[in-house]
This record gives structure tokens, sequence and C-alpha cells, in this order.
């Protein structure tokens, strides 16, 4: 199954010379490109951008390739873009782990009674936008700095 990337592509920063376009993985999707686009979906809805903080009024439009949010705020109007691309390449990807042998399930009676599925745990909140900066720097709390 290929794997999708959920990207978000917003304006940081404020006025016209601070103003920086950044780009943040919302998180992954494995299955269909129609998949991880519904699932962009979700999460392009309930999106809280970096700007404006408390907009007037949130417009989404859906494009051929993702989603685009159009918020209006105090002053002027903000965008985001979002899209699904499919990873090919992994830098840091996790070495996938040795399959171990299977070992044979011995039968009781309880294997042949039915089985009842437990219900799947509620999805939480989406994850805070990412821009790979962590809210604590290493920094902090270090004796051995000037």
């Amino acid at each position: 199954m290929p794997r999708w990337g959920m990207v978000v592509e917003q304006n940081l920063g404020y006025g016209r010379q601070g103003r920086m376009w950044s780009v943040g993985v919302l998180g992954h999707v494995e299955g269909t490109r129609e998949e991880a686009l519904a699932a962009l979906r979700v999460r392009a809805e309930r999106f809280e951008p970096v700007h404006p903080a408390n907009p007037k009024r949130r417009t989404l439009y859906r494009e051929a390739d993702g989603f685009l949010l159009v918020l209006e705020g105090v002053w002027q109007p903000w965008h985001c873009r979002f899209s699904v691309a499919e990873q090919v390449y992994d830098s840091a990807a996790p070495e996938p782990a040795a399959a171990e042998p299977e070992v044979p399930a011995q039968r009781t009676e309880m294997a042949d009674a039915p089985q009842r599925a437990e219900p799947a745990p509620e999805p939480g909140p989406p994850p805070a936008w990412d821009a790979g900066v962590p809210e604590v720097p290493s920094w902090l709390g270090r004796d051995d700095l000037p």
C-alpha cells in the first residue's frame, strides 16, 4: 500500500518583510489516494492555523489535488493549502522488523466461541501543526552555557 503524507502550507510571521511560506506534514495515511484525501479533508476542516488568531470567517475549497482554506482576519485574509503527496523515500525511516516465526496456537474450546470485537478508540484531537520546532528549546535549563 502506498503511504501518503498530508501536507499543509501556510504563512508564518507578520508584515510584508516578515512573512514566510512554511510547510508541515500533518500525518500519514496508508491506502489509496482517495482514502488519503478523505482523511485530509477531516484535518483541513478542523485545522487551526497560526494566522489569523481569531478568524471572522472560514471557507474550505476543494481543489484537484487537495484543499484551500481561506480565513478572513480582522485586517486581511489568510490562506492555507492542503495536499496529499505519496511518500517515495525517507532517510530516517525505521528498519523493518524481522518477522518472527509463528508458533502454532493450541486449540481450545474458547477458540471456537465467537469473539466480540472491542470498539475502536475514539480519535483524539488532531495534532498541533508541527514545524519541527520543539516546544521547549534544548538549551533551556543547561548550566554549561554562558
